[in-house]
């Protein structure tokens, strides 16, 4: 389709000024800005709803429309200072795709804008332009908890806490792919692991290390015990789960002359399934209590919710499949690669079904210091076309009793059960 070819030249400069300028989550001010600007611009009568600092919603489509579709895109980059183009002042980079996210997004609303195609919709689709879908950066938003201006960390459960999916049926989302591809390749049914955040203090009893070690209980030493007790026990875990845990060692002010009294592990805790999260995390637990009475210590724990798995809705999947079938510019489909990373569109996926679609056009490690777009073209220009035919394919031919519907009262449950 010639209109999306058309537009490319600006939809790309459009992205590069985003990953030339990152911003976290929660602060991504300029780039808000960009967009609604850009949004005006395209449609001067656009009306715009601002949730959870930096979150736009926008709408097109028949008012009484009898499903409502999404389209989610992620504002926020990840913290990596060394990368190549980082943020000199606060270590930002777009190093995970966020910043084609946006663009795509903003061409398919242009594309649908300028040709009024949505005046012939059966349903309504807003763009949601979301904040801080990384996990990171928790010292600020621990701060933003205090003053009670959030209270998650995930941009998407926020959002889902203000009502803003309260109206929406259909969650849909695109995310770039992982590794460098030979064919323009697209990706669907790709499901995700939900994590825990975990940490835990050891306690022992400081002295001095050449007078008087005979009396110390040396905290440092149980979290060496601990990681080892990891290091053994990933034998008893399943591997169908797709376990994956990494303890780090937190700040610490330890002296080589005083036996410490006190440090801090930190871990994620990936599985694929709620259930085995709790369990891989009880086991978790057990490991670092043992730990700490093998060399007469304590330990405290705290424990985090990150983000839940993130299951794709394979019926909606299948409007992706349907479209790739006719669709002559897009040479590979992806389907059912289960990856240990992690989003808060699980979240999300509690309440209402989504998909994310994966696709190629990138160089370097995601989340490296070396990621980069390739292949513009297919990113900017063949890609949003795509996803438009399978935005109006599913607003054809959607049977609303096939979706499933739960309310954020009942997702705060499942997240209160998995901390408790």
């Amino acid at each position: 389709m010639m209109f999306f070819k058309e537009q490319y030249p600006y939809i790309k400069d459009f992205a590069e000024d985003i990953y030339y300028h990152p911003e976290l989550g929660y602060k991504e001010h300029r780039t808000k800005e960009n967009v609604i600007q850009f949004l005006e611009e395209v449609n001067p009568d656009v009306e715009i709803e601002h949730f959870s600092t930096t979150g736009i919603k926008t709408t097109l489509g028949p008012a009484a429309g009898d499903t409502h579709i999404a389209f989610i895109a992620e504002l926020d980059a990840v913290y990596a200072p060394s990368h190549i183009y980082a943020d000199k002042e606060t270590g930002a980079a777009h190093n995970c795709g966020h910043y084609t996210q946006v663009a795509i997004a903003l061409a398919i609303y242009r594309y649908y804008a300028k040709t009024k195609s949505y005046q012939n919709w059966k349903n309504k689709i807003s763009f949601i332009f979301v904040p801080a879908e990384e996990y990171l950066d928790l010292d600020y938003r621990d701060s933003l908890m205090k003053q009670g201006v959030i209270t998650h960390y995930g941009g998407k459960p926020e959002a889902m806490k203000l009502g803003v999916f309260d109206d929406i049926d259909v969650g849909i989302c695109v995310h770039a792919i992982g590794g460098e591809f030979e064919k323009r390749t697209v990706e669907i049914n790709c499901d995700l692991a939900g994590f825990l955040y975990k940490k835990y203090t050891f306690k022992g009893k400081a002295a001095h290390a050449g007078f008087d070690p005979f009396s110390s209980k040396n905290a440092y030493s149980m979290s060496t015990v601990f990681n080892t007790a990891v290091g053994l026990m990933r034998q008893q875990l399943e591997e169908k789960e797709h376990v994956r845990m990494n303890p780090i060692i937190m700040g610490s002010d330890m002296s080589t002359n005083v036996v410490p009294n006190q440090i801090t592990v930190g871990t994620d805790l990936r599985t694929k399934t709620v259930d085995y999260l709790k369990e891989a995390a009880s086991k978790l637990d057990d490991a670092a209590k043992g730990s700490a009475i093998a060399l007469q210590g304590e330990v405290t724990t705290h424990t985090q919710m990150g983000y839940l798995p993130f299951i794709q809705d394979r019926y909606l999947s299948t409007f992706v499949q349907t479209v790739f079938d006719k669709f002559s510019e897009i040479d590979e489909i992806y389907n059912n690669n289960f990856i240990s990373a992690a989003g808060d569109i699980g979240d999300l996926s509690y309440m209402i079904p989504c998909i994310q679609i994966g696709y190629s056009g990138f160089t370097g490690t995601i989340h490296g210091d070396d990621f980069i777009d390739i292949d513009p073209e297919f990113i900017y220009a063949i890609f949003p076309q795509f996803v438009a035919e399978v935005l109006e394919n599913i607003d054809r031919n959607i049977n609303k009793e096939k979706l499933y519907k739960r309310s954020y009262s009942e997702y705060l449950s499942v997240i209160n059960e998995i901390v408790d």
